[in-house]
């Protein structure tokens, strides 16, 4: 029986990678969560779900977490911006379980970008051979209701330096698709897999959408790069380094 970790298991992207994947009996599934006292009731309909505290800053649940695991999925945290220290000690750990695939959800556009995180995490586990699938998709749909609720509810404002750009978004389920897929064969070992929504938007388009759709005026107000880090620094949100 394949045996595979999914962590962050609640989360937007995990949980209905696990749906996915329950839906296979021949796989054994391991939901890594922070809290498995309280979160795993919600895989109690999942019959070959098992759950396991996992955290990337302890070292002491990565064992319990990699037990026989054949394949892993992740995705960075965002409160975790330093690899080296955040995540290289679980990287090196998955090395040495000889984990036959890691799926990683990095970013569009990444190997351009070698200051970000998601770089330098694909950079180590190249370094490291682990046989991989890099996801790299497009700004998630659902960031305009976790990450910019409280700007589009209290303020009716899409507060994105985005400029006049074009974003194509992707819903987080079909993004955990198409890990699902990846993880179910070897066909995508090795490769990076850019996806995206079915059409490209404007954040002016965007915000006629939801005007339309909630019945209230959101406009877009595209502050500029320096405004928006202004903002954000005064928010209390840590400069990622």
């Amino acid at each position: 029986m394949t045996k595979i970790l999914v962590l962050g298991g609640t989360g937007n992207i995990g949980f209905p990678l696990i749906n996915e994947l329950a839906q296979h009996q021949e796989i054994q599934i391991i939901a890594g969560v922070h809290h498995p006292e309280t979160e795993a009731a919600k895989f109690a309909a999942f019959k070959n779900v098992a759950v396991v505290r996992f955290d990337f800053l302890d070292s002491t649940t990565f064992p319990d977490a990699l037990a026989d695991v054949e394949r892993v999925f992740f995705v960075r945290p965002p409160q975790l911006s330093k690899p080296k220290v955040d995540m290289f000690p679980f990287l090196d750990q998955v090395k040495a379980h000889q984990v036959k695939q890691v799926v990683f959800v990095s970013l569009i556009g990444v190997e351009k970008n070698p200051v970000t995180p998601h770089h330098k995490i694909e950079k180590r586990i190249v370094e490291l051979g682990i046989p991989h699938t890099f996801i790299r998709p497009s700004f998630f749909m659902q960031n305009l209701n976790t990450t910019h609720l409280a700007d589009i509810r209290d303020h009716h404002d899409l507060y994105i330096p985005a400029g006049h750009s074009k974003t194509s978004f992707i819903d987080t389920r079909d993004i955990a698709a198409v890990v699902a897929k990846c993880l179910l064969t070897d066909q995508y070992l090795n490769t990076e897999l850019e996806i995206t929504g079915a059409k490209a938007l404007t954040y002016d388009e965007i915000a006629s959408i939801m005007s339309k759709i909630l019945q209230t005026p959101i406009r877009y107000s595209q502050p500029s790069l320096f405004r928006f880090r202004k903002t954000m620094l005064k928010r209390g949100v840590k400069k990622i380094t």
